[in-house]
């Protein structure tokens, strides 16, 4: 009997085996795949500053928002069919915590602008363990609806309930004007109505202010005028132990186009002469100075320093590391 039992049981066992080696997978189910991402933050330090980049989603740059010569497009559509990655975008904003107050430079797009793409900052938020209530100010670079979207709801809640929100006065008083949206070109009037109606639940709760020159906001934080782009594009230039970061808003949107070719603008430019001429100014200064530079439409973690290559630059992005706070 017990002989028996083992013969059977070899048996089973050996085609136990063969089945095994004829097709693992008929025994072993394959493990899902997981489609979500790591957390869209990270941080940086700038001496006792703690800066976050947020996430806020990616898209692709239209070649036909570009403006340059013909020679210089044509080579950007031919270098698209070798890298149909060329004008891939991101939208971010930013995160300082100065251990005093916590300061959003930009909010990201929200629901406002580029569909199911964007809106991704507050979970970005979230993510990198902060609330929106915490939020003490907003710094406002430009009055676009991809770097002040995430700061209302469609039903026009402020997503950040005790924030200020700083925006320089010609930027305010250019796109929250009901007699410059009537004149303007139909195609730009959406931009005129999404800035009002973001705007209007923090100007109603005296949440809104201006700023003309160089008066004092936040301590350490020098405004850097940056015209051309929009009337009143303001950058954010933050120091801290001989440590400097410039948030630049819209000075580059196409970096891979825009470094090698300054002069190249975007539609988006009100003023394309003043954009070209803020970008050949800014540019050297920066590269020879070391800046870090946070740029919002840069690949994220959209933080990087520009490095001087033939006649024009590349970006030279930070490296990740877990070691940030002992830089």
């Amino acid at each position: 009997m017990l002989k028996g039992n083992s013969m059977r049981f070899a048996a089973a066992l050996l085609a136990a085996l063969a089945s095994f080696a004829g097709g693992p997978n008929a025994v072993l189910a394959a493990a899902p795949q997981h489609h979500d991402q790591a957390p869209g933050f990270y941080r940086v330090k700038v001496g006792d500053l703690e800066l976050t980049a947020l996430f806020d989603g990616t898209g692709v740059f239209d070649p036909h928002w570009l403006n340059g010569t013909k020679a210089t497009m044509d080579g950007v559509v031919e270098a698209l069919h070798e890298d149909p990655h060329m004008l891939d975008v991101a939208d971010t904003g930013f995160l300082v915590n100065t251990g005093k107050q916590l300061i959003l430079v930009d909010a990201g797009a929200g629901t406002w602008w580029g569909g199911e793409a964007f809106g991704r900052l507050a979970g970005s938020l979230s993510s990198a363990g902060y609330t929106p209530e915490e939020v003490d100010i907003v710094l406002v670079t430009h009055l676009h609806s991809d770097h002040i979207g995430g700061l209302t709801t469609q039903d026009g809640k402020r997503v950040f309930p005790n924030a200020d929100v700083y925006v320089a006065k010609p930027e305010s008083d250019f796109w929250l004007s009901p007699e410059i949206a009537a004149k303007a070109p139909k195609d730009a009037q959406p931009f005129f109505q999404s800035a009002q109606d973001i705007a209007a639940p923090y100007i109603k709760a005296g949440k809104w202010h201006t700023f003309s020159g160089s008066e004092p906001i936040v301590d350490g934080m020098r405004l850097v005028p940056l015209p051309g782009h929009t009337p009143g594009h303001t950058g954010y230039e933050f120091s801290s132990k001989g440590q400097k970061i410039l948030f630049w808003g819209d000075i580059v949107h196409a970096l891979r186009v825009q470094l090698q070719h300054p002069e190249v603008t975007a539609i988006f430019d009100i003023d394309q002469t003043a954009a070209a001429a803020t970008r050949h100014q800014l540019l050297p200064k920066l590269a020879r100075e070391d800046v870090l530079i946070a740029g919002p439409h840069m690949n994220f973690p959209a933080l990087g320093r520009l490095r001087k290559e033939g006649s024009g630059y590349s970006w030279a992005p930070v490296i990740f590391t877990d070691q940030w706070d002992k830089r």
